[in-house]
């Protein structure tokens, strides 16, 4: 069976992997919200055994991900769990110290970016990390002409995503006890933020 691929995962995922592989060493348990193909969650998961590393999405793309887990046939890496960030129930009985997300919040409309940030700091537990990669503007203006094509792209395939400004969703992150410790410089116009639970 021929599994979904996508060629952004493998473009990224060794420029994203030299960021968080330090900032994971002492974590134990990762929730990555829209898993998608599962090809970041295999390839994160092979890299660092020492997590166990939680796929969630909306329940359509399950099989999907499933495939990717199965082929890996990794110890750490969990049956996906359904999780759309504004409808359905985040999984109380699980405690994570990590929450990590690629390229979806500006997949998402702005009512489930809230929904994810106001959910994901008061999931985590204290010292957890938030850790969002992708595009995002600053002081409302794009960082290249790139972006700004993309996010014209975006709001004709739906006019609720776009990419999102860096400064509200630190706002929303800070209204949950986040603080930002860092936001790193990627390839591509992208960039990695990480935000602390005090």
């Amino acid at each position: 069976m021929n599994k979904p691929y996508s060629e952004s995962c493998d473009q990224n995922r060794d420029f994203i992997f030299k960021i968080i592989e330090p900032l994971l060493a002492d974590k134990q348990h990762v929730l990555e919200i829209g898993s998608g193909t599962g090809q970041h969650a295999v390839y994160f998961a092979q890299k660092m055994p020492h997590l166990i590393w939680q796929c969630s999405d909306q329940i359509a793309y399950h099989a999907d991900i499933q495939q990717w887990l199965d082929d890996a046939e990794l110890s750490n890496t969990p049956a996906p769990i359904a999780l759309d960030v504004s409808y359905d129930p985040w999984p109380k009985n699980l405690s994570v110290d990590v929450i990590f997300s690629a390229n979806a919040v500006h997949i998402m409309s702005w009512k489930n970016v809230v929904d994810f940030i106001n959910k994901a700091g008061e999931q985590l537990d204290s010292k957890g990390l938030l850790i969002l990669y992708g595009p995002f503007n600053y002081n409302n203006t794009y960082t290249s002409d790139s972006n700004a094509r993309f996010d014209i792209w975006l709001k004709q395939n739906n006019p609720q995503s776009g990419i999102r400004d860096f400064e509200a969703i630190n706002e929303l992150a800070e209204q949950k006890g986040l603080s930002l410790i860092d936001d790193f410089t990627m390839p591509a116009n992208n960039r990695i933020l990480c935000w602390k639970k005090a």
